[in-house]
């Protein structure tokens, strides 16, 4: 039986029970719900309550509009009016050693487009961008407006986090769902994205929509169901959005952690002008220049995906897009020559290197398996206030397709102590499959959508 409550005499307990049994909200009753949240009136555990309700029933996509709205309109949004270039921002779903940001705006950056990057930090099993740039050593994420359109103007990209009065709605409820097992929930992912990349100012964003054992998504139908929710609300919103659906079953590149994915993001970046001979992970590079190429042609920089790929290529080859990085890691607070001091020596003190049980060929790594051990490492949380690690966690040797002789390395596991790292690589050593024949392989780029 459906009903509708009168604001004077709503209940947070009776919007719990309306959605738990599948009701649809009204706009006034998610306001009621946002707006309670965040002024403290309704407490953490009826928000948990009504988060898992939305976790269950779902939400219709009028709700998750409604959710999305209200959560910009919770706090206030970042005025970016005025800067030359076309501001254009990229998204993903979360997945395992996904370290795409950290390559991808200084790339766009030195393309030509203006990246305002407002990212979010670990949660669940996948990392968080903003834990992998604090562990540049004076790196800020925290940032005013005016400071933040400044490090924009002069390096073409800024990387910052949710403020206090930056859609709070969303920061609340982000730590929330966290430790409440309700991350996997299509509305409640929408209206955390969305909310976000609205407030922060881009004109046009790209979404990499994950899909598979190590995503939150784990079937294709649900990613593209979160891909369309995604497009529908960027396009209430006066979006243009452009949804790439990738594959998320081995942890992308090879290495997992918050400073390791900084230092393979700068191998990436900067190639033999680091480390003679280098080789960056090719999945990495497929996935990151896809999504850089689709930024161009978001920001009208190319016409085709096909020329936004050659004009990124271009900006690796001629070094320009690491110098970017340089500029920004020093705008935000780091010291990059000091980072490239550290390149290959910064590792956690303990260390077990796993190897291969048998001869043959690398036919599946579980993400998921070694982001909850990565969780367990410290390179994310358990609980809200759980302080993540720096230095903790996996470098793979061995990639899905490679072949190995018995006894040759496939990872080693860093940690902070004896046990934890003993926990994780014990955990680690059951997601390698290795079989005889060469596995089958499955594109990288499943779908791409463009609604610009």
């Amino acid at each position: 039986m459906s009903f509708v409550l009168s604001s004077h005499r709503m209940r947070t307990v009776d919007l719990i029970a309306k959605k738990r049994d599948g009701g649809e909200h009204t706009a006034g009753e998610i306001e009621h719900l946002v707006n309670g949240y965040v002024d403290g009136s309704i407490p953490d555990y009826q928000v948990s309550a009504w988060l898992m309700a939305v976790c269950l029933s779902g939400m219709s996509a009028a709700e998750t509009a409604a959710l999305t709205r209200l959560m910009i309109e919770s706090g206030s949004t970042m005025d970016l009016a005025g800067l030359s270039g076309p501001l254009v921002d990229k998204h993903s779903t979360g997945g395992v050693g996904d370290k795409v940001s950290l390559i991808l705006a200084p790339l766009a950056a030195a393309c030509g487009l203006q990246v305002p990057m407002m990212s979010g930090r670990a949660l669940g099993h996948t990392g968080g961008t903003l834990d992998k740039l604090e562990s540049i050593n004076g790196y800020s994420t925290q940032m005013e407006v005016s400071r933040f359109r400044r490090i924009i103007e002069e390096c073409g990209y800024a990387m910052t986090g949710q403020s206090a009065d930056i859609v709070p709605a969303d920061r609340l409820l982000y730590a929330l769902r966290d430790v409440t097992a309700t991350v996997e929930s299509i509305p409640l992912i929408t209206a955390s994205i969305m909310s976000k990349k609205f407030a922060e100012g881009a004109e046009s964003l790209v979404f990499d929509v994950k899909t598979g054992s190590g995503a939150f998504m784990k079937s294709l139908s649900d990613s593209r169901a979160l891909a369309d929710s995604l497009a529908e609300t960027g396009r209430s919103l006066g979006r243009g959005v452009v949804t790439v659906i990738t594959r998320m079953d081995e942890p992308l590149g090879c290495m997992v952690g918050n400073y390791l994915e900084v230092e393979e993001s700068m191998l990436c970046l900067a190639g033999d002008t680091l480390r003679p001979g280098y080789t960056p992970a090719a999945d990495l590079m497929t996935v990151t220049l896809r999504l850089a190429a689709w930024m161009l042609v978001a920001g009208g920089i190319a016409s085709s995906v096909e020329e936004g790929e050659s004009r990124c290529r271009r900006a690796l080859e001629d070094g320009s897009a690491y110098e970017r990085f340089r500029r920004n890691v020093s705008l935000q607070g780091g010291d990059p020559d000091r980072l490239e001091s550290e390149l290959g020596g910064r590792r956690a003190s303990c260390a077990v290197v796993i190897e291969a049980p048998r001869a043959g060929r690398v036919a599946g790594i579980d993400a998921y398996t070694v982001g909850m051990a990565g969780v367990g490492l410290g390179v994310g949380r358990n609980r809200t206030d759980d302080e993540v690690l720096a230095d903790v966690g996996v470098e793979l040797a061995t990639k899905v397709g490679s072949a190995v002789a018995r006894g040759d390395p496939l990872c080693t596991v860093y940690g902070e102590t004896e046990a934890a790292t003993a926990r994780a690589a014990e955990a680690i050593a059951e997601c390698f499959l290795i079989e005889d024949d060469e596995p089958q392989r499955t594109p990288l780029i499943v779908e791409e959508r463009s609604a610009l």
